[in-house]
C-alpha cells in the first residue's frame, strides 16, 4: 500500500482534497480531525494538556476551548512546540491505527492529512508528497470568513513553513489559490495518474513460471 503525504498551509485546500480523495474510494487519515480527537473531554491528550497550560483552556463544560489555547500558542513558539509534544505522538498513534485497517483491507494508498509535514520532518516516511500552494492573500481571506482576525490569521501562517520549503519535499504541487472545483480537476487530472502510475510501478512482479521437465 502507498503512503501519500498531503500537506500545505493553512488555508490553501487541503480540506477539499481530502474529502475530495476519500469520496474517490482512498482511505484517508485526516489530522485536523485527529487533532480534535485526542483532545476530547475526558481523554488523556486534554488533561495534559490542562496540566501544561492551566484551566483557562477549558470551556464551562470541560472540552477545550480551542481559540483559547491558540492564542497562547501562536503567540509563544515555545508553548506551541509543548502542545505539539503532547498532541503528535497521539496522532501518530491513531495515525497508525488507521494505516493498519486499510492495509487489512488492501487499500491501493492512504492519503495522510499532515499540515506540518516539513516541520516534524517526516517527508521521508511517504512514498509520495504532495502539497498544496496558495498566495498568503488568498489564505488570509478563507481564514477571514472562517472567523479569525487578521492578527490571528498572519500569525497562524508565520508559524508554518513557506509553500516554497514545502514544494521542495513534494513530487506533486498543486495550485490552491482558484475555487474548490478547479482543484478537485487538478487532483483527478495530475494527482491521481501520479498515485496508479506509482502503485504499477510498486506492484510485484509476477512470479517466473516454472519449466517443466
Amino acid at each position: 500500500m502507498l503512503r501519500v503525504a498531503l500537506t500545505g498551509g493553512i488555508g490553501a485546500g487541503k480540506s477539499t482534497a481530502l474529502r475530495h480523495l476519500a469520496g474517490l474510494g482512498y482511505a484517508v487519515v485526516d489530522s485536523d480531525r485527529l487533532a480534535r480527537q485526542v483532545v476530547e473531554p475526558g481523554s488523556p491528550g486534554l488533561s495534559q494538556v490542562m496540566a501544561e497550560f492551566g484551566p483557562g483552556v477549558l470551556t464551562g463544560d470541560g472540552s477545550l476551548d480551542r481559540a483559547a489555547l491558540g492564542r497562547i500558542v501562536f503567540a509563544d513558539p515555545l508553548a506551541r512546540a509543548r502542545l505539539e509534544e503532547i498532541t503528535h505522538p497521539l496522532i501518530r498513534r491513531e495515525s497508525h491505527r488507521i494505516q493498519a485497517v486499510a492495509e487489512a483491507s488492501g487499500a491501493v494508498a492512504l492519503i495522510c492529512d499532515i499540515p506540518l509535514l516539513v516541520e516534524t520532518g517526516q517527508a521521508g516516511e511517504f512514498d509520495l508528497v504532495v502539497t498544496i500552494a496558495a498566495p498568503a492573500e488568498v489564505r488570509l481571506a478563507r481564514l477571514a470568513a472562517r472567523g479569525m482576525s487578521p492578527g490571528q490569521a498572519q500569525a497562524r501562517i508565520a508559524a508554518q513553513v513557506t509553500d516554497a520549503e514545502r514544494a521542495a519535499v513534494a513530487q506533486v504541487i498543486l495550485d490552491g489559490s482558484s475555487t474548490d472545483a478547479e482543484l478537485r480537476a487538478q487532483i483527478d487530472r495530475e494527482l491521481i495518474p501520479a498515485i496508479h502510475a506509482l502503485a504499477e510501478a510498486h506492484r510485484p512482479a509476477p512470479p517466473a513460471p516454472t519449466a517443466r521437465p
